[in-house]
């Protein structure tokens, strides 16, 4: 059960992290990663990620133990959420000149 809840957690930190590099490259947005800001790079880092996610799930055989795994997917989604929300990326949020309108910076 250990396995299921720490992959299910995993799979839920990099699925929420996907989002936001998925959706600013698929919208043509800069968003930082490690290999840099660029609307292309967002989208397949973001995709990526996605199947990453994917094989976590499957790996983690969820239907074996679900309410562990649902309680740790949610907690990696809810983390990463928050860092996204709090720290942004590599510690930049976005502003409104960086961003789109509604982007409000600290």
């Amino acid at each position: 059960m250990l396995q299921t809840t720490v992959l299910a957690f995993l799979a839920g930190a990099l699925g929420a992290n996907a989002t936001p590099h998925f959706v600013k490259g698929i919208t043509g947005e800069r968003f930082p990663t490690v290999f840099g800001s660029a609307p292309l790079i967002n989208l397949i880092g973001g995709w990526i990620l996605y199947v990453v996610t994917a094989l976590l799930v499957v790996q983690a055989d969820v239907t074996a133990h679900p309410a562990p795994s649902f309680v740790a997917a949610s907690l990696g989604v809810l983390l990463m959420g928050v860092f996204h929300a709090h720290v942004g990326a590599f510690g930049k949020k976005v502003t409104e000149t960086e961003g789109s309108a509604g982007a409000v910076g600290p």
